[in-house]
């Protein structure tokens, strides 16, 4: 773990070192380092080649703003910030706006599960957002909406957006790894927090 890097599940969870929670944590360190070690691969990588810090942050952004989660999405526009155009941030706020429907929706393929068939709409980018954006990060931010409220929806096509888009096979794979693990991160902060809430009521 990198010692200029404070965890940061810890840190968006408010744990306190002795605390309750960061006992909690302390009974799988093993999970708590696999955590942290992914976020100082996916957020300072030694090579940058496919995916830039820019747009590292920029997905990161967008998926926590998709997630609701205000302290997430805090953290990672702070650090878009300080990589990238401080208009992207604007632009990003607004397409997270424009990109909340009530999920997880979608079609699964042709058999028993078609019951719980959902429908709900495929997320595009504004044209003013396009501009903004560029093709790389709108095609990156609509792919992240396919994955957080529509997976079964997800098909070979939806990559192919994303090489069209100038994105290469290790870009997508880090893509992909982004949105997962901001995914990951805000749930065990949800669940930190169930954690928190239910000692503080037990102590009371």
């Amino acid at each position: 773990m990198s010692i200029s890097t404070p965890d940061v599940i810890d840190l968006l969870a408010g744990v306190k070192p002795g605390s309750a929670l960061d006992g909690v944590r302390a009974q799988r360190p093993q999970t708590r380092e696999q955590a942290q070690q992914s976020y100082l691969a996916l957020f300072q990588p030694s090579d940058i080649t496919d995916v830039s810090q820019e747009e590292r942050h920029a997905v990161a952004n967008f998926v926590a703003g998709l997630h609701r989660h205000s302290d997430a999405f805090e953290f990672y526009a702070a650090a878009l910030e300080e990589t990238g155009d401080p208009r992207l941030l604007e632009t990003l706020k607004a397409e997270v706006g424009a990109a909340l429907p009530a999920g997880p929706y979608g079609h699964y393929p042709a058999g028993p599960l078609t019951a719980e068939d959902q429908p709900g709409p495929t997320f595009r980018v504004s044209d003013a957002g396009r501009e903004a954006l560029g093709s790389r990060l709108t095609a990156a931010f609509e792919h992240a909406h396919l994955l957080v409220f529509h997976p079964r929806d997800a098909r070979p096509e939806a990559l192919q957006a994303l090489f069209d888009a100038g994105w290469t096979a290790t870009g997508v794979v880090t893509l992909s790894q982004l949105v997962s693990f901001v995914a990951f991160q805000v749930r065990v902060i949800a669940g930190l927090a169930v954690l928190a809430s239910a000692t503080k009521r037990a102590t009371a």
